[in-house]
């Protein structure tokens, strides 16, 4: 992999990983259009270590503050904070299991720009929706185990190619009544174990894998995707208070639009 496709492949990486348009959808093009081969298994491990990295140290005092009282939990101190960090682990459960479930099939079955441009379309709309309908009358201390649950089969269903793990779980979060920044804030909290386990799943992979690495590429991937995905978690909580989602909706309809051109 040469430096130019590593920026550009980690930038699209760290803009989607949190952006509601789809990281799926926006791999495929470059591919297809420049010709370049799979970035393989390593890349994507290293930028998901970028994207993390990220997310962690944005919300570093909450992250800080949720695995403190968590773990004073486990003693018996039990406050917001702590049934705040065990209504994220009960979210993090169905993606994790429908994960081992059905990776197989996702990976074989479901990464076609059929699928992706479908998918992209479907759930565009489905933001539109909850986007034009939102009630916003509950914030973060408002959030029930229902309401977690719900939003982790929404990031369960986001393992499908082209959803968007941020567009379903905030469109979720906003269907439930939560206020837009809430949904936002919750959604990236959220990404933060799922992502975790996927890197370690990679890790796995890569441990297995006899081929040498070329780390240049891919320490430039780790670092780049950091930066692209810090910059796009302020930038997102900025905006969305203001402008809602539904820029990103007219994003979504006109890329799956570009993605159907290239099937037909």
């Amino acid at each position: 992999m040469d430096p130019i496709q590593a920026i550009v492949l980690a930038i699209i990486q760290g803009l989607t990983e949190f952006l509601p348009i789809s990281s799926s959808a926006h791999l495929i093009l470059p591919a297809q259009l420049l010709d370049w081969e799979d970035q393989g298994l390593a890349f994507d491990m290293m930028t998901h270590a970028g994207t993390l990295a990220a997310v962690i140290i944005y919300f570093r005092h909450d992250v800080r503050s949720l695995l403190v009282n968590w773990a004073g939990s486990l003693a018996g101190r039990h406050n917001e904070e702590s049934r705040m960090a065990w209504l994220i682990i009960l979210a993090t459960i169905p993606a994790g299991l429908a994960g081992l479930m059905f990776s197989d099939i996702i990976s074989n079955d479901l990464r076609s720009t059929t699928v992706i441009a479908t998918t992209t379309l479907v759930f565009g709309l489905l933001m539109w929706f909850a986007d034009a309908t939102a009630s916003e009358k509950r914030e973060f201390a408002q959030i029930t185990w229902q309401i977690a649950l719900l939003i982790g089969f929404a990031q369960a269903l986001a393992l499908i190619p082209g959803t968007s793990r941020s567009g379903a779980t905030i469109t979720a979060a906003l269907l439930l009544g939560l206020t837009r920044l809430t949904a936002a804030r919750f959604s990236f909290l959220l990404s933060i174990p799922i992502t975790l386990a996927a890197s370690g799943y990679e890790s796995l992979g890569l441990l297995k894998n006899p081929e040498p690495v070329e780390w240049f590429p891919l320490l430039l991937g780790l670092v780049v995707a950091f930066f692209s995905a810090y910059a796009c978690i302020h930038l997102f909580l900025k905006a969305i208070g203001r402008m809602g989602l539904f820029p990103f909706v007219v994003y979504r309809l006109a890329l799956a639009a570009i993605l159907f051109l290239f099937f037909i």
